[in-house]
């Protein structure tokens, strides 16, 4: 996956079924589309696909819970050309249930990071009285912002964009970016 496909924000779009799973379409600001997401309904262990385009002839990036059913729930983020592991995630159990926060891991398990949802206030404001307030999740390592991902206001559909600041690819593998997004997109969204 190329660096410099985040080098302007990115928007980002979910598409729900209900029960039947999501698509997630990641485009330029000329609306190219540069990854697309499709993720099955009804399955007990997710495994979340990466594509190029909706041919899915070229599949970027897998993402795969470790268990079947996990409070803290953790997932591997993987390249599927190369079969290697690029690092992971991990949700933060009880804290992520009044407000969304998942560690971001190196290949050796280690936290090299974290990606937390805006503030305390608006997440108890988006779990017990309205689902219409925006989401703002930022990634940092090392207590530094590195991107962010930010939620426009639509009711109907998941809009927003995704913003990797000038040396965050530095810190943080434009992959393992992605797969963060793409959790946020899929896992958070089932909440609303």
């Amino acid at each position: 996956m190329d660096p410099q496909m985040l080098a302007a924000p990115l928007k980002v779009r979910r598409k729900s079924f209900a029960k039947i799973g999501h698509e997630v379409f990641i485009s330029d600001q000329a609306d190219n589309l540069l990854l697309w997401v499709k993720q099955k309904g009804f399955k007990l262990k997710e495994d979340i696909r990466v594509f190029a385009d909706e041919s899915k002839s070229e599949e970027r990036l897998t993402i795969q819970a470790r268990k079947v059913m996990d409070f803290n729930a953790a997932f591997d983020v993987v390249d599927p050309g190369t079969g290697e592991k690029i690092g992971g995630f991990r949700r933060k159990g009880w804290s992520s249930f009044i407000k969304d926060e998942w560690q971001i891991l190196d290949v050796n398990e280690n936290q090299i990071g974290a990606i937390h949802e805006d503030t305390m206030v608006l997440a108890l404001l988006r779990r017990f009285l309205t689902s219409l307030i925006p989401q703002t999740y930022e990634f940092k390592v090392n207590d530094e912002t590195v991107a962010q991902l930010k939620q426009h206001f639509n009711p109907f559909l998941f809009k927003g964009e995704f913003h990797m600041l000038p040396q965050g690819s530095d810190k943080l593998d434009p992959r393992l970016a992605i797969a963060g997004v793409v959790l946020l997109m899929i896992m958070e969204g089932r909440q609303g």
